[in-house]
């Protein structure tokens, strides 16, 4: 079958990539603990929740609904699969979840020997996961299974003249809770109509994290009512024009959160700063208040950092993709992006409502942030539409607990 020849390609070619590729080399050893783990920790009973997220991203996107589901039936044993490294490694420990492991490769005796160790009774798999053999296994095993948060576009495979294969494994679902009215209007186009438009609990988890965000003593000094440009998971081509832009103005001050903090990184930001700059680990109240620049040198911060923020501009758009930009819009903060954001539809809604800005350039940046951080009126009107646009789009978690678990919060 040409599918499982081309998953044990990737196999290989992963495991080939390990050689060199950290990441890669995460993933092929942690491939191999998984079956070792499960026959040691899995509850012979089965009767697990199988909630699968590929990488960090759509586990935070799946949170919300994890723990909503925990504090309503604490019995309920949920067993939480990862496929990206960047996932497992962050979230291996997560309390929320009574197993925490890799997903094994989508290969026959893999998905077979998985799903007889586990035993769940239910499977959902967030936005992107389309596993052919697990997807086909769970069916003939009549586990219902469930998609949440996805969002279907026409370029994807199932909507292509030659996709009959990939549309027969979006029937395997028993339903899928998904993002927007144009998904399921894809759907329809073929036949499937097992669906519910509920939105995209990614927004219920930003209002979370808003409500217990962390107080952090020393960039409250370091803000002190003073216009803060907070920039997250910067790459170097957005830093190259965010340093610049920010060398030329006196009246404001730059909090930056770089994607990789690794030395030569941060020091190749400190040789571009011409204002007076601190690592955010080496800094105190008292020394950041003096400072203009407060570089955040570790991970874990950057949602409770926004807080303090007049302006956002969030990385990515330069690269493979703009970053989270619903983390900072939480905080009633607009947002500023680069162009690589045509697969996010919060992208194109906060543009569409005036809360958000796409750059494609650094003189574009320029001029967007001179006419916020300037114009006192423009800066309000581009908040509130920022914060009402996510504070508009959450609730999607509770309408899945209501319908697939009967569980009102």
């Amino acid at each position: 079958m040409i599918y499982n020849f081309g998953i044990y390609c990737y196999k290989q070619l992963v495991a080939l990539a390990g050689m060199r590729n950290a990441k890669a080399r995460k993933l092929t050893q942690g491939q191999k603990g998984i079956f070792d783990y499960l026959s040691q920790h899995a509850d012979p009973q089965g009767g697990y929740l199988w909630i699968h997220a590929s990488s960090l991203g759509e586990f935070e996107q799946g949170r919300p609904l994890i723990e909503a589901i925990r504090k309503a039936r604490p019995d309920t044993r949920i067993l939480l699969t990862f496929f990206s490294p960047s996932g497992y490694e962050v979230r291996k420990n997560y309390p929320g979840a009574d197993l925490v492991c890799y997903l094994p490769f989508d290969l026959p005796g893999n998905v077979k020997r998985f799903l007889d160790l586990t035993r769940p009774t239910q499977a959902i798999f967030i936005k992107y996961e389309f596993w052919a053999n697990y997807l086909n296994e769970l069916k003939r095993r009549n586990i219902p299974t469930y998609s949440i948060s996805a969002i279907f576009r026409p370029n994807q495979v199932f909507f292509r003249f030659y996709g009959g294969y990939f549309r027969r494994i979006l029937r395997n679902f028993t339903h899928l809770y998904i993002q927007n009215e144009q998904s399921r209007q894809l759907l329809a186009g073929i036949g499937i109509t097992n669906v519910s438009v509920v939105g995209d609990t990614r927004f219920d988890r930003v209002s979370d994290i808003r409500l217990s965000a962390k107080e952090l003593p020393v960039v409250e000094a370091f803000a002190q009512g003073k216009k803060v440009l907070v920039v997250g998971s910067s790459w170097p081509k957005d830093e190259e024009f965010i340093l610049d832009y920010f060398n030329h103005r006196d009246d404001i001050k730059l909090i930056i959160a770089p994607h990789e903090i690794h030395e030569s990184h941060l020091l190749f930001i400190e040789s571009r700063l011409k204002h007076p700059t601190l690592r955010y680990t080496q800094a105190t109240e008292a020394t950041a208040a003096t400072c203009d620049c407060l570089i955040i040198d570790c991970f874990g911060l950057l949602s409770s950092i926004y807080r303090y923020g007049t302006l956002a501009y969030v990385g990515g758009g330069f690269g493979a993709g703009i970053h989270n930009i619903a983390e900072a819009a939480v905080y009633n903060l607009p947002v500023i992006f680069g162009p690589n954001h045509r697969r996010f539809k919060e992208a194109h809604e906060l543009i569409a409502c005036g809360g958000g800005f796409a750059i494609d350039s650094g003189e574009a940046f320029r001029s967007t942030a001179d006419r916020l951080l300037s114009d006192p009126d423009a800066l309000a009107t581009a908040s509130y539409n920022a914060g009402h646009y996510i504070a508009s789009h959450t609730g999607a978690t509770r309408l899945i607990l209501k319908d697939l678990f009967g569980i009102d919060e």
